[in-house]
C-alpha cells in the first residue's frame, strides 16, 4: 500500500475513532435528521467546521491554543453553560406530548444555524480532539500530514453525512410520542455530564 494511502486511511480512522461517540454536536445531528428539518445545513456546517479546525491543527495553531490556556478556559465555561441550557431546553419537551410531524413544524433556519455553530464552537473537546490530538497525530506523518489531514476530514464528512441523512430511516421508530420523549431524555443527561466534565476539568 503507497505510504499517502495508508496515511490516509490512518487519518479516516483516527478521525471516526473520535467523532463516532454519543456527544453534544452528534445528538443535535440525530435529531435535525429525525426531524428532516435543514439537515443539509447542519450537516454542512459540522463538516466544514471540523474541516477548518483539523486544517488548522495540522497548520499548528494546536501549539498556540496550547501556549495560551485562558482561551480553553473560558470557552469551557461558555460551553458548559450553554450545555446546561440545552439540556434544559430538551426536558422541557420531553415533559409535553409531540411526535415527528409536531417536530417536524418547529424550528427556524436561523435559530437552527445559532444551534449548531454554539454546539460545535464552544465545546473546549472539539479543540482537544480536532486541533491539539489530530493535530499532533498528522504532524507526526512528516511530509505526508496533509494526507492524514484529507482522510480525517473525509471521516467527518462520512460520519456527519450518514448520522444525518440516515437518521429518516429511524421516522417511523420515533412517530410515538414516548420514543421522542426518551431520545429527549437521553440527550439532556448528555448536555449535563459533558458539561460536568467540562466544569470539573476547570
Amino acid at each position: 500500500m503507497p505510504i499517502t494511502l495508508s496515511t490516509t486511511l490512518l487519518g479516516l480512522l483516527t478521525g471516526l475513532g473520535l467523532i463516532v461517540a454519543i456527544g453534544a454536536q452528534n445528538a443535535f445531528v440525530l435529531r435535525q435528521g429525525l426531524t428532516r428539518r435543514h439537515v443539509g445545513l447542519v450537516v454542512a456546517v459540522c463538516a466544514v467546521s471540523d474541516a477548518a479546525l483539523i486544517v488548522a491543527g495540522v497548520a499548528g495553531v494546536g501549539a498556540v491554543i496550547t501556549a495560551h490556556p485562558a482561551v480553553v478556559t473560558v470557552v469551557r465555561w461558555v460551553g458548559a453553560a450553554y450545555l446546561i441550557a440545552f439540556a434544559v431546553q430538551s426536558l422541557r419537551r420531553a415533559a409535553r406530548p409531540g411526535a415527528l410531524e409536531a417536530e417536524g413544524r418547529a424550528g427556524t433556519r436561523r435559530g437552527t444555524l445559532l444551534t449548531v455553530l454554539a454546539l460545535t464552537w464552544l465545546n473546549p473537546h472539539v479543540y482537544l480532539d480536532t486541533v491539539l490530538l489530530l493535530g499532533s497525530v498528522a504532524n507526526q506523518q512528516g511530509a505526508d500530514r496533509w494526507w492524514f489531514a484529507a482522510g480525517a476530514v473525509t471521516a467527518s464528512v462520512l460520519w456527519f453525512g450518514s448520522l444525518g441523512f440516515g437518521a429518516r430511516l429511524l421516522a417511523p421508530l420515533f412517530a410515538r410520542p414516548v420514543t421522542w420523549r426518551v431520545l429527549d431524555v437521553v440527550i439532556a443527561v448528555v448536555m449535563v455530564t459533558i458539561a460536568a466534565t467540562l466544569l470539573l476539568s476547570a
